[in-house]
């Protein structure tokens, strides 16, 4: 007899776990199908993101950049560290402590909610007024359980896309799972991709000691970025933090030897060349998880590229089945899927939930951090949009010169008749935090004039934020 639920969810990472919850706090009763093992090979809960994503990433990047700060950066203070001493596997403990609290604690939020985890792979078995799932562990002699629901959500999220040819052992050519588990930082590292992933990482570990070469296929660097933020980050990743960044190559071949490894690639003019490097990270995207899903057996639609076809509401082909976070259109954002998931289960209950995604923020957590919000000027010129902008650099902000992190700045865009917030774009070390008023400002459909009426704290970073609104106008103090 299968187990019977009102929503049954297939995956749990930030999308899939706070669906469930939030499902149970409505009321409903709620499984939540995940398998997933970590590298460990323990069943942890939270996907990609709490185990080998965003929390390992930046329990490894503060880590480096505490290091960064001793070495190169306390001196102007007036503190001088000698012997200092670098403790790689003790970093790696840290960070494994920090995303066992961060599983373990979605265990016991499903436990406060009453969420039924199902231990194993979600499969669509049939279809009608209720959904047959099939649960397995995914080995062969394993038993296998069904649980029917009326209510599906699919949030089975997104898996590193490799190149074809290039074997990921995750030990020597490692996706991101096998970058944030080196036991040394190697004397050379190779990275193929220049986004988030790559930068990141790269980051890392050229602030533990590695000499650092990232090979990009496109010609322009972080082309997703304004280009005023974009122009800001090449000079400080590649002048002032040594990162050497090649743009417009194409990857040939990439050979294993038992010395090193080969990437044979064509540069931006042409010429062929090699890198010769100890460890190799290939990050060159993510691409939706639908393995074993039994999409076909119940009439799932699918686009080319593998993603499930949603509607604004998260609502696929299928009624009362839903799809969110990285398995459909849009951002792969981890708080992108999380208010997916909020939005799928409320709209479950009845309500009427809605989400911007215009007003979705971006961060990379490099140093310094690259955050925005809406478009970039470039994108609104190429749509005809009249625009005005604000500038305002931390090295005119009193707490960012104190801080010592004066690097940097805010850019405010706006409608030039309007004067409504389109976009906003900083540069900053802690720009991920800063992104926030503008993302508020920008859902409450407010103008630059509102941000430079608002009395800011003094002194803070977040003047610099008020300054650039205030540059909108041409009428800056402080500058």
């Amino acid at each position: 007899m299968s187990k019977q639920f009102d929503v049954v969810v297939i995956g749990a990472g930030p999308g899939g776990y706070i669906a469930a919850i939030r499902a149970a706090q409505l009321g409903f009763s709620v499984a939540c199908i995940e398998g997933w093992k970590n590298p460990k090979g323990e069943l942890a809960l939270g996907g990609t993101c709490l185990n080998v994503g965003c929390i390992p990433s930046k329990a490894l990047l503060q880590s480096s950049e505490n290091v960064e700060q001793i070495e190169h950066k306390f001196s102007e203070h007036g503190i001088t560290a000698a012997g200092v001493k670098v403790d790689i596997a003790k970093m790696q403990s840290r960070k494994d402590g920090i995303v066992t609290k961060m599983t373990k604690g979605i265990e016991f939020l499903f436990r406060k909610n009453k969420v039924t985890w199902l231990k194993g792979f979600g499969k669509f078995v049939s279809a009608g007024d209720n959904y047959t799932i099939e649960v397995s562990t995914g080995e062969k002699a394993a038993a296998k359980e069904s649980v029917t629901a009326k209510h599906v959500i699919i949030a089975t999220g997104s898996k590193a896309r490799h190149l074809p040819g290039v074997p990921v052992d995750n030990v020597n050519i490692c996706d991101n799972e096998g970058a944030l588990m080196f036991g040394a930082a190697p004397k050379r590292l190779g990275v193929i991709g220049a986004g988030v992933i790559g930068l990141e990482l790269g980051s890392v570990w050229r602030r533990l000691g590695s000499e650092v070469t990232v090979l990009e296929a496109l010609p322009t660097f972080l082309g997703v970025c304004d280009d005023a933020i974009s122009k800001e980050a090449w000079k400080v990743f590649t002048k002032e933090q040594s990162l050497n960044i090649k743009l417009g190559v194409k990857i040939e071949k990439v050979t294993q030897k038992k010395t090193a490894i080969t990437v044979d690639y064509t540069d931006d003019k042409g010429l062929a060349q090699k890198l010769e490097c100890d460890k190799l990270i290939v990050s060159v995207g993510r691409i939706p998880n639908t393995d074993g899903l039994g999409a076909t057996t119940v009439g799932l639609k699918m686009t080319d590229r593998g993603f499930i076809e949603v509607d604004d509401h998260c609502k696929t082909n299928l009624p009362n089945v839903f799809a969110i976070g990285d398995v459909v259109r849009g951002p792969m954002l981890a708080h992108k899927a999380e208010d997916e998931g909020v939005a799928v289960a409320e709209t479950i209950a009845g309500q009427k939930p809605h989400i911007d995604f215009n007003t979705i923020p971006w961060i990379i957590y490099t140093s310094p951090e690259v955050a925005w919000v809406g478009k970039n000027e470039q994108q609104l010129k190429a749509e005809g949009v009249e625009v005005k902008t604000g500038q305002f650099p931390f090295m005119a902000n009193g707490r960012a010169l104190g801080q010592g992190e004066s690097g940097g700045f805010v850019k405010i865009i706006a409608d030039a008749k309007t004067d409504r917030i389109l976009g906003g774009h900083i540069i900053h070390a802690h720009a991920s935090e800063l992104i926030q008023e503008l993302v508020t400002a920008m859902e409450f459909k407010a103008a630059a004039e509102d941000i430079a009426r608002i009395v800011h704290g003094h002194p803070t970073l977040s003047e610099a934020v008020r300054e650039a609104a205030l540059a909108v106008d041409k009428r800056t103090l402080n500058m």
